[in-house]
């Protein structure tokens, strides 16, 4: 599933602050990130041919074209939709947005193409995601996963259909991602790191709830350079340590840490890699990790609940030297935290919108972010230009009715995924061996977990019925 920012399993950015997170003394402190078969395009298809004959083609430069009389940078100009966040939540958002016809502006505190550790693996559901036509950057197609339990138990299964799993880099993958948002008609605008946002509302729960005064209809959005954004409507996707959340409110029940890193490997521990990942129930409560191969690097990495880092740093160290690869340098190293959101955790306030990680919208057991960051930006962008376009600018009920029915499409959407993933977990923290067990020697258990990276239904879909429900209580 994808790598964990999230988002994988995950998606982990670079520690800006250059501590280790491998190191002992390393906080366990957030950095922004985003965590990911069903059926393919003609572009995927593509794709896999070209990453299985070992070619990948390079993502064009990500052009920020000006808006006729109104740039970025003019002091008055108003947006109709700006997109705090460039990766695969806020590019989808800012695409979809600018596809309903917004005047869209999105905002990346970094320049692309940038480096974003990843395992970066996409299943069907991230795929059916992308945008028409997208040629999706795949390093390689996985047909095999091999599980262990705490290194041993080892037991490889292939799928039968192949390509359960597309790897890509995130470097390319949001280059490519953003590049479809510009070509759509949203203008990009790098090296903008938010700091505040104030939006013209009255709480009725007292004079310090109100926001400072503005134009009605519009959100201000302050940027560490000291200039401003005005908007109509803005959808926060800028990580799990996002700003735009903090704005919303957003609260979160379940925090996890995440240890990653790029490791190149020789050709002929490459060649010992292709087509297949490795998932390893680990030794800490509700943990697992992974190897991703990208042609001639590994990602490798595990997650766990946030509290134990000591255990998940030892557990990540012994689990580098199980595998043999503790002899080979890591090109990138990161820690990052998930964040899943509360069941009654707001999606909006107001004019703002979150989505993707910045929403805590990810599975819980998995922690698979991409294809929950992919659907909700979509969301997210059609909300915001119902929102800011028509005939006049909505009025506030038209913006309460467009954040109401996005709320209800996420919650019916995405919402029930995340609630099966919550009940996975809990059974999978009790008995880990039952997991290992069932999808290594149960034909019907592995189908269903290779139906799922396909695409092909979800763990929501499995839940219903009742066998798996009947599974679940013999465990709990």
């Amino acid at each position: 599933m994808d790598a964990p920012d999230s988002h994988h399993p995950f998606e982990a950015a670079v520690r800006p602050d250059g501590v280790n997170p491998f190191s002992a003394a390393a906080p366990e402190t957030s950095t922004a990130h985003e965590s990911g078969a069903g059926r393919e395009s003609g572009a995927v298809a593509e794709s896999r041919g070209a990453a299985q004959s070992g070619t990948v083609r390079e993502s064009a430069t990500v052009a920020s074209p000006a808006k006729t009389g109104e740039s970025a940078g003019a002091p008055d100009a108003v947006w109709d939709v700006a997109v705090v966040g460039a990766g695969p939540a806020g590019a989808s958002a800012a695409r979809e947005a600018a596809r309903a016809g917004a005047r869209v502006v999105l905002l990346e505190r970094a320049a692309f193409p940038r480096y974003k550790t990843c395992g970066g693996g996409l299943i069907g559901l991230s795929r059916e995601a992308l945008p028409e036509g997208f040629e999706l950057p795949v390093r390689q197609w996985i047909d095999a996963i091999t599980f262990t339990q705490q290194g041993r138990r080892e037991r490889t299964k292939r799928d039968r259909d192949g390509g359960m799993l597309a790897l890509v880099n995130r470097t390319d993958f949001d280059h490519a991602l953003v590049k479809a948002a510009v070509e759509a008609g949203a203008e990009l605008r790098e090296g903008a790191v938010v700091t505040g946002i104030e939006q013209a509302e009255a709480t009725g729960k007292g004079p310090k709830d109100r926001e400072p005064r503005l134009p009605d209809g519009t959100v201000l959005l302050m940027l560490a350079d000291g200039s401003r954004v005005r908007a109509r409507a803005v959808v926060g996707a800028d990580g799990s340590a996002s700003r735009v959340a903090r704005h919303v409110g957003v609260t979160c029940r379940q925090v996890d840490l995440g240890l990653e890193a790029e490791i190149p490997v020789p050709p002929e521990v490459a060649a010992r890699w292709a087509g297949r990942v490795l998932i390893d129930w680990g030794p800490v409560r509700g943990s697992y990790g992974w190897v991703f191969p990208k042609g001639d690097a590994l990602t490798v990495g595990v997650i766990a609940a946030r509290g134990g880092g000591e255990e998940t740093r030892a557990y990540y160290r012994d689990f580098v030297e199980q595998l043999g690869l503790a002899e080979f340098p890591a090109a990138q190293d990161s820690g990052h935290l998930t964040r899943c959101r509360t069941a009654d955790s707001p999606l909006s306030r107001g004019r703002v919108l979150v989505a993707g990680d910045a929403a805590g919208l990810l599975d819980p057991w998995t922690r698979e972010g991409i294809s929950y960051a992919l659907r909700s930006g979509r969301l997210a962008g059609q909300a915001a230009a119902r929102m800011a376009t028509g005939p006049q600018p909505a009025g506030e009920s038209g913006v309460e009715q467009a954040a109401a029915e996005y709320r209800d499409r996420i919650e019916t959407l995405l919402g029930t995924e995340m609630a099966a993933g919550e009940r996975l977990l809990a059974a999978f923290e009790k008995r880990p061996g039952f997991f290992h067990a069932a999808v290594t020697t149960l034909p019907v258990a592995w189908r269903a977990f290779a139906e799922v990276c396909h695409g092909r239904t979800t763990f929501a879909e499995l839940l219903r019925s009742r066998a798996a429900q009947a599974a679940l209580r013999a465990i709990s």
